[in-house]
């Protein structure tokens, strides 16, 4: 029998931070209908506010195009923002905002010819320093002209997409900073309430070097971005190359252990010093293909790590709203471990309920206490008058979980101690 009890006298601030935003897939799916229809429905059960994708810039989207006469002559460049606009239009209209990862590199612009996923992004720095701050100078100016500064300075602004990986960048670091530096610069002599940060890195990487280049140089810098999964972990001390880790794990690496995403957190938001920090990518896998990402145990390490990470964190992205995703092809099949809440056709998983039930409770924590240690943990919270009481058990898949029975001092005069069976979700 374990323990529980709920001291109601002793209540914290409970922000749901991980509602500030969620993650999809490339910017061109939410023209898509389907992909619109599930986005909405999270936004209103789940809380969702900012939405992030990568690929804005991608040359599906045609923002930004080198025009060619009969004799293969170019006749210069156009830029059209018609796409983007679509989306931000259907983002405003439902009641959420976009988080924007500027990204990838226009192919008419590019200095190399790396492709990322089978829509092709580009993963190279620009020919041209100024034909890239020409392209942020527009957009940034037409996206103003179009929705109102006091609109857009609400908005969150990242440049690019994990740069820490090859996969996702083909320059080193100090290239990354210089193209993050002309990005915030160029926007910023725009309007200089934009917030931009960085960078939105794999495996918190980065971030000590992020802050250190910015500040020595007087690079404008809001907020800290990052991402991490809990896979990450064994990565980190395999010394692998992430391709070879892929291989060699099959997408099935389970190697971590118990609350690894709160160490990870704690340790980036010191690095991090007073700056602002958002996750804009978490999962309970990086292995898209892992079925642990339909099964029960994602809704148990969920509610853990919601739990954890309160107050170390402003924003925290899970990765993604929807299976509705084509980085490696549309995969067939309802359930195939996709990094959805839902499935492609809209089916709620497990992860998507605790999500619904971490959206209805209270802004207020409840201290709860236990003198027993065990892979059952419950989280209290306030909701009007309403005493709120969740109850998980979390282990790793590598470790041993046992059913459990709970009992819970609610601490009221008039409520009795309550003895509950705690099933275990593997």
């Amino acid at each position: 029998m374990l323990n529980f009890k709920v001291e109601q006298n002793e209540k914290t601030n409970f922000p749901h931070y991980w509602e500030v935003c969620v993650g999809s897939c490339h910017a061109y799916t939410a023209l898509r209908e389907d992909y619109r229809e599930q986005l909405i429905k999270a936004h209103n059960e789940l809380g969702f506010k900012y939405v992030r994708f990568h690929g804005l810039f991608d040359d599906e989207m045609s923002v930004c195009i080198e025009n060619f006469d009969f004799e293969g002559n170019s006749q210069g460049i156009t830029y059209n923002f018609i796409n983007i606009d679509k989306i931000i239009d259907f983002l405003l209209q439902i009641g959420m905002k976009p988080f924007l990862e500027l990204g990838f590199m226009p192919s008419c612009l590019a200095s190399g010819n790396g492709r990322i996923f089978v829509y092709g992004g580009n993963n190279s720095m620009p020919k041209y320093d100024k034909a890239w701050e020409e392209l942020i100078s527009r957009f940034i100016k037409h996206i103003i002209d179009r929705y109102g500064e006091s609109e857009v300075e609400t908005w969150f602004f990242e440049v690019w997409n994990e740069p820490n990986l090859p996969l996702f960048f083909s320059g080193s670091q100090e290239d990354y900073f210089h193209l993050y530096e002309m990005t915030a610069r160029t926007a910023k002599k725009i309007d200089s309430k934009l917030r931009f940060g960085g960078p939105a890195t794999s495996y918190n990487s980065w971030i000590p070097e992020m802050i250190d280049f910015c500040e020595k140089n007087n690079v404008p810098l809001d907020f800290v971005s990052t991402h991490h999964y809990p896979t990450d972990d064994p990565l980190w001390k395999s010394g692998l190359d992430i391709k070879e880790f892929f291989k060699q794990t099959g997408g099935k690496e389970t190697d971590y252990h118990r609350g690894i995403l709160k160490e990870m957190t704690a340790r980036t938001k010191q690095e991090s010093k007073n700056y602002p920090l958002y996750y804009t990518e978490w999962n309970v896998s990086a292995m898209l293909g892992d079925t642990i990402h339909d099964e029960p145990y994602a809704a148990a390490m969920v509610a853990k790590t919601l739990a954890d990470n309160d107050g170390l964190v402003d924003g925290y992205s899970f990765w993604t709203f929807s299976d509705i995703f084509e980085e490696q092809s549309q995969k067939s099949g309802v359930f195939h471990g996709g990094f959805g809440l839902q499935t492609v056709d809209g089916v709620e998983k497990p992860v998507y309920r605790i999500f619904e039930i971490f959206h209805e409770l209270g802004t207020k924590r409840i201290k709860v206490e236990s003198s027993q240690s065990s892979t059952t943990e419950v989280l209290a919270a306030q909701k009007g008058n309403d005493l709120q009481v969740l109850v998980y058990n979390h282990n790793v898949p590598s470790e041993p979980i046992e059913t459990e029975e709970v009992k819970i001092d609610l601490g009221t005069d008039h409520g009795s101690n309550e003895s509950i069976p705690i099933m275990p979700t593997q």
